[in-house]
């Protein structure tokens, strides 16, 4: 039996109480329900979450043919820093967009930082020097950072509650799309161009889904939470206008009830750390520390330590594609689990499962036992990342909401930064070691996730800094 969600304080400035006569926002969206503007929201932002893990994923695939290209050998500096130059941007990237967000609207964040990750990228397939790439995907990654912020910001703020959650997780399974395309294409333009060139072409064709994410992005209208939150109320009903549109409805003749409070400007980053959110703040940011510090401890060497277990995987794209396909099903149960059994407790499960599945490997006796431990490791930890997801986005209030994401992905970020001193003890021998370093932030995680008492399912997400 689960517990009952744990209920919120309503925020001083959120229209819980509308006026006679008014609608609140959020009684709008749930009398419109859930239909054509929503699927097409989730792949908006699904193509564009796809399109982020081909990018983060791409330096692992072009490293060879940019060593043979500039003539570094192994270990050089500038090959060391190309693999960490994308988390790095994210780190910078994630808490800068997600105030901008905050501040100015979801809706031009959602155009340009797209736009700014697509102009890095092409700048990248050209640089004519290690420098001039590493520097490129610094900013690449700065662009990546944002749309993971505002992307479940934007979506949190339009589904009704009763499959927020589902959508939410969706989105971040289109993360497994993502890496089975970057995969594939690395193998393909690998069997047709030499290293020297084929590096230059992958980098080119990856930027090339943001080009067509920037165009269907277009249509999307700015968070009617967030324009309601700003006082914006004829614009925040024209968005709700364009939701009824897409989904057949008819939009509710009484006019939105006002915010009864109004502030110049939204609340400053140090609100966070306010008596009434810091605890969620700081416990959600070890939680993602310490998920993104396993899991890029683990799969950042993963295809290497395969190959010195005698798995015949010479190319590493196969061993991605290979995990990708077992992450399906994980975000796929992730999806119906947070409805079923809240998101704490399915979050909870999957991270402790994770915990579990990273002792499967010193029980693998052969290389098929150990690929089959990777896949179900790569099962129970993507369907924890959805649901982490899904969390965060949730228990933020609006005028914080992509702040707080942001905020959130950044200790990811630093995690993801750290994780390849603790992955390099896969293939020092130190197996027990790193087994037990990626098992430990998977359960002190989990246990991060319990304390904060939070659970939104089926209930409104908090609109006001005192959410």
């Amino acid at each position: 039996m689960t517990e009952a969600p744990t209920r919120l304080q309503l925020p001083d400035h959120a229209p819980a109480a509308p006026q006679p006569g008014t609608r609140t926002v959020d009684s709008v969206i749930e009398s419109l329900g859930v239909g054509p503007f929503q699927l097409r929201l989730l792949l908006i932002c699904g193509l564009t979450f796809a399109a982020d893990a081909m990018e983060v994923l791409l330096m692992g695939f072009a490293l060879p043919g940019v060593n043979a290209t500039f003539g570094l050998p192994p270990g050089a500096l500038g090959a060391t820093m190309l693999l960490s130059a994308t988390f790095l941007g994210m780190l910078l990237g994630a808490p800068f967009w997600g105030r901008q967000a905050d501040v100015y609207g979801r809706r031009p964040v959602f155009l340009f930082t797209v736009l700014a990750g697509v102009i890095f990228g092409l700048v990248g397939a050209m640089a004519p020097n290690i420098w001039v790439l590493v520097g490129a995907r610094v900013l690449a990654g700065f662009a990546i950072g944002g749309t993971m912020a505002v992307d479940y910001a934007l979506m949190a703020e339009f589904v009704p509650r009763r499959v927020r959650g589902r959508f939410l997780v969706l989105t971040e399974g289109f993360w497994a799309i993502g890496t089975l395309m970057i995969a594939a294409l690395a193998y393909g333009v690998g069997q047709l161009l030499p290293p020297q060139e084929s590096w230059r072409v992958l980098v080119l064709i990856a930027a090339l889904p943001g080009v067509v994410g920037l165009l269907v992005r277009t249509g999307v209208p700015d968070s009617p939470r967030w324009l309601i939150s700003r006082g914006r109320v004829e614009e925040a009903r024209a968005a709700l206008a364009r939701v009824a549109a897409l989904n057949g409805q008819t939009l509710p003749p009484e006019p939105l009830a006002a915010p009864r409070r109004l502030t110049a400007k939204p609340p400053r980053w140090g609100a966070l750390l306010a008596p009434h959110l810091r605890d969620r703040t700081l416990l959600l940011s070890a939680a993602w520390f310490g998920m993104s510090l396993g899991y890029y401890g683990i799969f950042s060497w993963l295809p290497t330590h395969l190959r010195t277990q005698g798995v015949d995987l010479p190319e590493a794209y196969r061993v991605t594609m290979i995990l990708a396909l077992a992450q399906v099903p994980g975000y796929l149960l992730s999806s119906l689990m947070v409805e079923w059994a809240g998101r704490r407790a399915t979050l909870v499960g999957f991270m402790l499962a994770s915990a579990g599945g990273a002792y499967l490997f010193m029980l693998s006796s052969s290389p098929a036992w150990t690929l089959v431990a990777s896949g179900l490791l790569s099962f129970s930890l993507l369907g924890a990342w959805g649901a982490l997801y899904a969390f965060a986005a949730e228990v933020f209030p609006t005028t914080l909401r992509a702040t707080g994401m942001g905020t959130v992905s950044a200790a990811a970020r630093l995690g993801s930064l750290i994780s390849p001193v603790a992955g390099g003890l896969l293939l020092s021998g130190n197996l027990g070691q790193a087994l037990t370093v990626f098992a430990a932030s998977f359960i002190i995680s989990a246990g991060c996730v319990w304390a904060t008492g939070l659970d939104l399912r089926g209930q409104p997400i908090p609109e006001g800094e005192r959410g």
